[in-house]
């Protein structure tokens, strides 16, 4: 019998699913199909705005736009003009429903549960075609796909993209220090390049300091221990900046407080500007780390 079994909509840019159908098939053809379908969300943006994919006696449709993917598995008799009218029909409500801004902000999987509604009340409307009442968006929809067929995917174009195998391990199979960073902004790259020079000028001081020790024995040695504790908090900022950690933020304004301690420790070999400049780019820093949040991709929802 020809039907609709599995529809989901998922953000383009990660793969995070904000809403899907709920299935009942147990058969291990459509459960391999639906591994396809995972490693198809997750590699959207790769791909065409409009793609097929053949899977054993199933096929996985799905379109994309302004950056929600809209995905169905269906058995292979299922014609190709109800299957994309089903998925226009999902990005039509979807789009009036929800603004980008929400969209973009997402964090959690299926933030948009409610939505589930309508792709059950309209995948039972397509699984009874006789029923339907949109012929003249049917012949539409035909016209469009004769124009402009979906591009026809094969298994090997979710397996091996960029040249990584499908069975490799994914970036997202754990949530905490593998989890992926937003893009880096110019402002991020400034703040970084500013804290590796603050960490050179602490270290250059601190070997100049342990000299000085080594000549005049009346030397305070905490010098040295303030420039080096200095350079480190410098560039443990920028590992924070450029990897996810637990506690990132905290670890953060723990590293900015070392970078005050330590200049407040130094104010008689430093004048008020030299300060202040440190100061500044460890603050400068710690809120580009601040601003670079992980994005809001999860590691795997059987989806």
């Amino acid at each position: 019998m020809s039907m609709v079994l599995f529809a989901s909509v998922v953000r383009v840019r990660d793969g995070l699913p904000l809403s899907a159908s709920t299935d009942y098939e147990q058969d291990k053809g459509f459960q391999e199909t639906k591994k396809h379908l995972k490693g198809l969300s997750k590699k959207l943006s790769q791909f065409s705005d409009r793609c097929s994919l053949r899977s054993g006696l199933y096929n996985i449709n799905f379109t994309s736009s302004l950056g929600v993917g809209y995905l169905m598995v269906c058995t292979e008799s299922y014609p190709n003009v109800l299957a994309f009218s089903f998925l226009d029909e999902l990005q039509r409500e979807f789009i009036v429903t929800y603004d980008t801004k929400r969209i973009n902000s997402a964090l959690r999987p299926f933030s948009f549960i409610e939505f589930d509604n309508f792709i059950r009340k309209t995948k039972q409307r397509y699984n009874s075609p006789r029923s339907l009442s949109t012929k003249i968006n049917l012949a539409d929809m035909q016209t469009e796909i004769k124009l402009r067929p979906p591009y026809q995917l094969s298994a090997k174009d979710i397996g091996s993209i960029n040249g990584f195998s499908q069975h490799k391990q994914s970036k997202y199979k754990g949530i905490a220090p593998n989890q992926m960073l937003e893009a880096v902004t110019l402002s991020g790259i400034v703040a970084c390049v500013l804290s590796v020079l603050c960490g050179a000028l602490n270290l250059l001081r601190g070997v100049h300091a342990i000299e000085s020790v080594l000549q005049n024995e009346d030397e305070d040695f905490n010098y040295v221990i303030a420039f080096f504790l200095g350079t480190a908090a410098c560039l443990y900022q920028c590992y924070l900046f450029a990897y996810f950690s637990v506690w990132r933020n905290i670890k953060s304004f723990l590293a900015f407080a070392m970078i005050c301690l330590c200049n407040m420790y130094l104010y008689e070999l430093r004048n008020m500007w030299q300060i202040l400049f440190h100061v500044t780019v460890g603050a400068f820093i710690t809120l580009q780390i601040h601003l670079r949040q992980p994005q809001g991709k999860s590691p795997d929802y059987n989806v």
